[in-house]
């Protein structure tokens, strides 16, 4: 589904990706792990569209979903207005002249990210969980087939996280695939199939979680300088 072929991408005299490489296939969830600096978002962004790698080869699905880490939402627009909003412009953009709210499927949508309780509220009345579940929503529209999610419990609440958790990993499937970028390791270990460690551009580990007996000392020992 996914694959990246020596990818490289530097701004200015700093390389951020070196020569990387990776396939990921459909139905996976894989943790993307480093620190700092290490490239990650620029990974993101460039399967994505966003930016262009300076050499190398990209292969992706044409409907990817993107949920960014500071989540960009309309705030005095109300949940549904806003999603509706949304899923107007995706079909625009794929040159569907009509919207009907309800022939969408998007009252599906918003009962599968648990927001039916706040659809009628606005968006700055939401807690931060409500939020990110809204700005996950918008990343399902279009029924994406690679699902790309950047630090998605940050500021979450413990209850909060339980419930995202659930739901980030009931979102992969036989035709959809999860790139999870965080650096709660935790999170890494309850949700994910596969675990990517990347630092100083570099890809310095990728294995299948069942294979890491103890991710702390796997990414301590990857990412000291």
């Amino acid at each position: 589904m996914v694959s990246l072929q020596h990818i490289s991408k530097s701004f200015g005299s700093q390389k951020v990706l070196n020569d990387v490489s990776l396939e990921i296939p459909a139905g996976q969830i894989v943790g993307l792990l480093g620190p700092n600096g290490a490239g990650k978002s620029t990974l993101m962004k460039i399967l994505i569209g966003l930016w262009s790698a300076d050499s190398g080869t990209v292969s992706a699905p044409s409907r990817i979903g993107y949920l960014p880490e500071n989540n960009p939402l309309y705030e005095d627009m109300y949940v549904t207005e806003y999603l509706a909003f949304m899923a107007q412009m995706t079909y625009s953009a794929s040159r569907l002249s009509t919207f009907d709210f309800e022939r969408s499927g998007l009252s599906t949508l918003i009962d599968l990210v648990g927001l039916s309780p706040e659809r009628h509220k606005h968006i700055r009345e939401l807690s931060k969980g409500y939020r990110q579940r809204v700005g996950l929503a918008q990343a399902l529209l279009g029924d994406p087939e690679l699902l790309i999610l950047d630090e998605p419990t940050t500021g979450l609440d413990p209850n909060q996280l339980v419930e995202i958790r659930a739901l980030i990993k009931s979102l992969s499937g036989e035709s959809r695939s999860v790139i999870l970028s965080t650096h709660i390791l935790q999170e890494v270990r309850e949700m994910c199939d596969r675990v990517i460690i990347l630092d100083h551009g570099t890809i310095k580990a990728d294995l299948p979680i069942n294979q890491i007996p103890d991710l702390e000392t796997l990414f301590h020992e990857k990412t000291q300088n």
